[in-house]
């Protein structure tokens, strides 16, 4: 009996385990599944906010897994470079380097511009020396219109002298002989034997440097850029000084034109020390083993004393890295004899080896070209023609009288 009761006993007992086990079992068959060790369940970071959006994603978003965020991103990154590319903020694109028109000949190529505008010097002659008689009234009309024409009251009596003792000698005048007379002795009261080559070439082993002066309004810094296209036309290298610190935009009108042929331009803040600048400029020139070094300086007026001063030191500070190849005068050929004025102030403060004249076209009266060059007898070496970027040309005595007087 004793056995029987141990028995129940026993067997209730292992009835009791097996039950247990079997809900503990179900318990944990009813727990969510655990994602494997290798991909964790991490949710991916709310997007950036962009413009016009709240930072914070609405409670309605919903969430994705690390895979779901970073593959299809990349797969669209592969399929479409373009999303990949607007993210990279570009650089401005250089400026296109423009290649000037050749100087050789480039007065000749713009004769037509030349002989409109000079009508009353060249053919106005040629119609008074056609006259049948020359008597003294026609010489006077011949003397006024040289005068009229800013040829000066010296080198008119020469010409005209000149012209009477010929006509006389001649006798018969066609007009091809006339033509022909007219030619010869204006080509020289210009001079031929100057020498109107622009200094390139250093006699030392450094650039050849060169210092535009003038006053405002001549079309100085314009001419400084004009004339970087033409010793780039011609295979030099050149460095671009921006000296002129008195005039607001000075120096980005100047590095603009470098920038359009390939010079670079040595500036400084506006205001600063002009001959520091210069400086600079020499100095980055030797550095870069430049051809030329161009300097554009302050074209202040020239009454002020001071202000000359200034562009003295100017020279003084440039040529501690050796001796300037050339000083260019700008000259507005429409000034007349306030051209000549300024001319001779520039002399007395520095050694003017050149002059360009400016805007030829137009109202300018051919004569001043005679008369600046007698005035400070250096030889007119470049003149501008318009506001074209190759306007400006090497000046030819004889290509000169043929556009005044035409064919």
């Amino acid at each position: 009996m004793e056995i029987l009761i141990l028995a129940v006993v026993i067997a209730l007992v292992a009835v009791g385990a097996i039950s247990g086990l079997v809900v503990s079992s179900r318990k944990k068959k009813q727990l969510p599944p655990t994602a494997p060790p290798s991909t964790p369940t991490i949710t991916a970071p709310p997007a950036e906010p962009q413009v016009g959006e709240d930072a914070a994603p609405t409670a309605e978003e919903p969430r994705r897994t690390i895979e779901e965020v970073a593959l299809p991103d990349a797969e669209a990154a592969l399929e479409s470079p373009v999303a990949v590319e607007d993210s990279v903020v570009e650089a401005p694109p250089a400026p296109e380097i423009e290649v000037p028109e050749p100087t050789a000949g480039r007065l000749v190529r713009l004769r037509a511009r030349l002989a409109r505008s000079q009508n009353t010097l060249g053919k106005g002659l040629l119609t008074l020396l056609s006259r049948e008689h020359l008597d003294e009234d026609t010489w006077e009309e011949i003397e006024e219109t040289l005068l009229i024409a800013d040829v000066g009251v010296a080198p008119t009596q020469e010409l005209v002298d000149r012209l009477r003792e010929r006509v006389k000698v001649l006798g018969t005048r066609t007009p091809a002989d006339l033509r022909a007379l007219l030619k010869e002795e204006l080509v020289t009261l210009l001079g031929t034997d100057f020498d109107r080559a622009v200094k390139t070439e250093s006699g030392v082993d450094t650039p050849a440097v060169i210092m535009v002066v003038g006053v405002n309004g001549t079309g100085k810094t314009t001419t400084t850029g004009k004339l970087a296209r033409v010793l780039v036309a011609d295979g030099r290298s050149v460095v671009l000084g921006a000296a002129d610190t008195f005039r607001a935009a000075a120096a980005d009108q100047l590095q603009t034109w470098g920038d359009r042929v390939g010079a670079r331009t040595v500036r400084g803040p506006e205001g600063g020390d002009p001959a520091s600048i210069a400086y600079d400029a020499v100095k980055e020139g030797i550095a870069e083993g430049a051809d030329v070094v161009l300097i554009d300086t302050a074209g202040r007026l020239h009454t002020k004393t001071g202000l000359m001063d200034e562009l003295g030191k100017v020279k003084r500070v440039v040529e501690k890295h050796g001796p300037l190849d050339e000083i260019l005068l700008v000259l507005d050929a429409t000034t007349g004899q306030n051209g000549l004025t300024q001319a001779r102030v520039f002399a007395e403060v520095v050694d003017i080896t050149g002059i360009v004249l400016t805007k030829l076209d137009g109202t300018a009266k051919g004569g001043i070209v005679i008369a600046v060059q007698r005035e400070l007898g250096v030889p007119v070496k470049l003149i501008g023609l318009g506001e074209g970027a190759d306007d400006l040309a090497p000046f030819e005595p004889e290509a000169f009288v043929d556009a005044l007087i035409g064919d």
